[in-house]
């Protein structure tokens, strides 16, 4: 999962990165591969702050009881939605300092990591821990590279949901508890908010929030088969289908904050729930956000980006075992606390998220969590681009970029060209 609230990314921004520790070992240097005991398991993550700190905090009480021997060590960086933490592994993998275990999103982001040889293959602990038992045969094919598996997933998120304003969207006499049925019945949507008052409907954030929302463009005008075989090279990127979306997402953009470039995902949703905007696409770790916010559940509704509603793009975020990793004993401990029906349930009750396990009880979650579980056994599965699942650092790297350049100077056949290119590189 991305993010982190607004004060933390502002704090960031005007300090740099920023290293936080929960058991009072901070460790701003980077990732921790110089850990001063050898039972001291050093955990690398993004998760700094809000429901993601929370969850963090969940699965370490039951590492710290599960795993008595070994001391948690936390070493999560903070800000830039997750791109801050990873420049600083990135250096320290290279340094030849990996940490005990690092978070990253299952799926083709870790083919960087795999390629360069810094990730140990994980497929015989699932047989160990239970877990080729325990997880969905679909996620484990998403999980599965060549033939092997390099990571445990702690949770899975869907990318595809938007979050709306009831009271927003009756200037508009919108009945915010359907979704509409399409991206085209979504902007004549937005055009009666515009035209009702509501200046900027949709509130947009930089970065990934923009290659989330063109991504459910794709998927809702192709459909899933074609929306995945954007990522596998079976869908043509230059065919008119493509095309059309792409129109379809430039014509969402005049209906965004002209800040856009400026914010982060906290700030946009800060725009729905204070009325200036109607709606926001997001992760449903959104969820987690509203509770930590304190919003009331009247004050929003939710629902699966228009067009999108028989398919759940996935992400998972997930834990490694580096190659020459401190004590990689106890990064297995810590893995397999990760993969345990008891870390999952103390991990996902309070990050937003479901578990990975199918073997959890929806009554112990709360509402949004209850509803994401039924769709995740009922719904088709796709992959998300923006957060690791689809694309390799590199590929999504090339992609945010192409996007950045078409908020300011929105051509569809330049980025068109540029997505594509993309997708060929390695």
């Amino acid at each position: 999962m991305r993010g982190g609230l607004s004060k933390t990314l502002a704090l960031v921004g005007a300090a740099g990165l920023l290293a936080v520790s929960a058991c009072g070992n901070s460790n701003s240097g980077g990732s921790g591969g110089n850990s001063s005991a050898s039972k001291d398991v050093t955990v690398f993550t993004w998760w700094a702050d809000g429901g993601e700190k929370a969850g963090l905090d969940g699965l370490v009480s039951v590492f710290s009881t599960a795993c008595k021997d070994y001391k948690f060590v936390n070493s999560a960086v903070a800000g830039g939605a997750g791109s801050n933490a990873k420049q600083v592994l990135a250096n320290d993998l290279q340094a030849g300092k990996p940490p005990s275990t690092f978070q990253a999103h299952a799926g083709a982001e870790l083919k960087d990591y795999i390629n360069a040889g810094q990730v140990d293959d994980v497929s015989q602990l699932y047989k160990d821990y239970g877990l080729d038992k325990a997880f969905p045969q679909n996620l484990i094919d998403n999980l599965t590279v060549g033939g092997k598996i390099y990571s445990i997933p702690a949770n899975v998120h869907r990318a595809n949901v938007v979050w709306a304003n009831p009271t927003v969207l009756k200037k508009a006499n919108l009945d915010a508890t359907k979704a509409p049925a399409s991206v085209d019945a979504w902007i004549a949507d937005l055009t009666k908010l515009k035209a009702a008052g509501v200046a900027a409907p949709l509130a947009l954030s930089k970065g990934f929030a923009q290659e989330m929302l063109v991504e459910a463009v794709l998927l809702a005008d192709l459909g899933p088969d074609k929306f995945k075989g954007l990522w596998d090279g079976k869908t043509p990127w230059a065919g008119g289908d493509v095309t059309a979306a792409l129109n379809k997402y430039k014509t969402l953009l005049t209906f965004t904050n002209s800040d856009r470039e400026a914010i982060d995902w906290p700030d946009a949703l800060g725009y729905v729930n204070s009325g200036k905007a109607g709606y926001t696409l997001m992760g449903d770790w959104v969820a987690a956000q509203q509770l930590a916010d304190k919003i009331p559940d009247t004050a929003y509704t939710y629902w699966p980006a228009p067009g999108t509603s028989e398919a759940f793009q996935f992400l998972s975020d997930s834990f490694t075992l580096p190659t020459n990793g401190v004590d990689p004993d106890g990064a297995k401990c810590w893995l397999k606390t990760v993969g345990s029906a008891e870390g999952q349930k103390a991990f996902n009750t309070k990050k937003g998220s479901i578990p990975a396990r199918s073997d959890a009880n929806p009554a112990d979650y709360p509402k949004y969590q209850q509803t994401a579980m039924a769709d995740w056994k009922k719904d088709q599965i796709v992959p998300s681009c923006a957060h690791g699942a689809a694309c390799t650092l590199g590929q999504n790297n090339d992609i945010l970029s192409a996007l950045s350049q078409f908020s300011g100077s929105p051509d569809v056949a330049k980025l068109q060209t540029a997505l594509g290119a993309a997708m060929k590189t390695s």
